[in-house]
């Protein structure tokens, strides 16, 4: 069973940048595919960007594309997300899941994973 623990939100200004972290532990990392999801109040889960467990794999939504950059290193059991070029409407709790799966999967479904953290707020101010 992995632990995921996510870190790196705050506070930021339109246009800016963030890199989140997912630090994993209890379990063999590269066996696992990983996902960022985002919650905003009021709204639904959305899948922001998954990443498959060697890394060769990555899925991007529609709305991050060009702009979010998933990445992982294993021999550091982390993943990563690099927001660039952001905007007020990526405001949301950020949160990583991992699920022990095959080779070149990246869900982009949020039941397709196992292990959840705990989130980091992301706020953009306008």
């Amino acid at each position: 069973q992995v632990q995921l623990v996510e870190s790196g939100g705050g506070l930021v200004q339109a246009g800016g940048s963030l890199k989140l972290s997912c630090a994993a532990s209890g379990g063999t990392f590269s066996r696992y595919a990983v996902g960022w999801f985002r919650q905003a109040p009021g709204k639904e889960r959305e899948f922001v960007a998954a990443i498959a467990r060697t890394g060769g794999i990555t899925n991007n939504a529609d709305s991050v594309k060009g702009r979010f950059t998933i990445s992982r290193d294993n021999a550091k059991n982390t993943v990563y997300l690099q927001m660039n070029s952001l905007k007020p409407e990526d405001t949301a709790v950020y949160y990583c899941a991992a699920s022990y799966t095959r080779p070149l999967l990246a869900f982009t479904r949020w039941n397709d994973y196992d292990y959840w953290g705990q989130g980091t707020q992301v706020t953009v101010s306008s």
